[in-house]
């Protein structure tokens, strides 16, 4: 009888309890590591984790009744910083239900981004592996109230919308272009334009995609642009001007600087092929 009360204490001791405020707020916040009034939020989460495979707990950002955390994963002791993998979770401040977002490595947020009007949400550049010729990808996070989880926008295939890689096809000029672009409604979309110049041996292709959400729906939306939606969206992505919180890339591009900047051409001669330098102005004597 002893042994069981002690292990309902030593349970209980286990036991988060997690501050009113962390469950209700609507303002999104980061969790201080180091504040006492933060202490049930980490421990809840470290608990929810357990399970997982991961060496740190990054960061924790909460809203409503949900936190996203990024947590980090070294190899060995040894291995450098850079070298780390990392991935985002979704951990529920209600029953410790853990979601599986996406991951990565060389992870980095791009700051606060407006996809869904007044409302901001935190976006992330990353890459797919370290060491070898990398696809980075971009992505943002906002908060699904249907499942009350955070969820990644655009993704497929577990991950998020490609804006470059390092391993492009043999024998093709590729050039891609990327930017978040501020919409005159106060919202953001993103452009990615994909531009495949194969030299003689066929027409060049272009590949522009808009993603942005549905303004009836607020869902998730992906558009092939073409003809004069696909040149106007290409020329906005040029534009460095219009590119959010230095959120762009490809700018400095060879077909970025020809399409903003078009190279004035000679015109040809136009006198006349008979005009054999006997013209003589008006009123002169023959």
């Amino acid at each position: 009888m002893i042994r069981c009360f002690g292990f309902l204490l030593a349970a209980c001791a286990l036991c988060v309890s997690l501050p009113a405020h962390a469950q209700s707020t609507e303002e999104f916040r980061w969790i201080d590591f180091k504040s006492p009034q933060d202490q049930n939020i980490v421990l809840w989460v470290t608990r929810a984790l357990e399970a997982e495979k991961w060496t740190a707990i990054r960061e924790i950002g909460v809203q409503y009744d949900a936190a996203l955390v990024v947590t980090t994963l070294r190899a060995t002791p040894q291995s450098p910083p850079n070298a780390d993998s990392f991935a985002v979770w979704s951990v529920s401040l209600t029953n410790h239900d853990v979601t599986a977002l996406l991951k990565g490595v060389n992870f980095r947020w791009t700051g606060w981004l407006q996809f869904a009007l007044g409302k901001q949400e935190p976006g992330i550049l990353y890459d797919n592996c370290a060491g070898c010729a990398a696809t980075t990808y971009f992505t943002s996070f906002h908060y699904d109230f249907s499942h009350h989880t955070w969820t990644p926008r655009w993704t497929s295939g577990g991950q998020g919308i490609p804006i470059h890689s390092a391993n492009p096809p043999a024998g093709v000029n590729w050039t891609q272009v990327f930017a978040v672009l501020a919409e005159d409604n106060g919202r953001e979309l993103v452009g990615v334009w994909n531009h495949f110049d194969y030299g003689t041996v066929k027409p060049a292709e272009d590949f522009v995609y808009q993603y942005d959400l549905d303004p009836w729906t607020a869902l998730d939306r992906i558009q092939q642009r073409t003809g004069k939606a696909a040149e106007a969206l290409e020329l906005r992505l040029c534009r460095t001007e219009n590119a959010v919180r230095g959120l762009g890339m490809g700018q400095d591009s060879e077909l970025c600087q020809q399409l903003i900047k078009p190279k004035t051409e000679r015109k040809p001669a136009t006198t006349p092929a008979n005009n054999r330098g006997q013209s003589r102005p008006p009123g002169s004597k023959r």
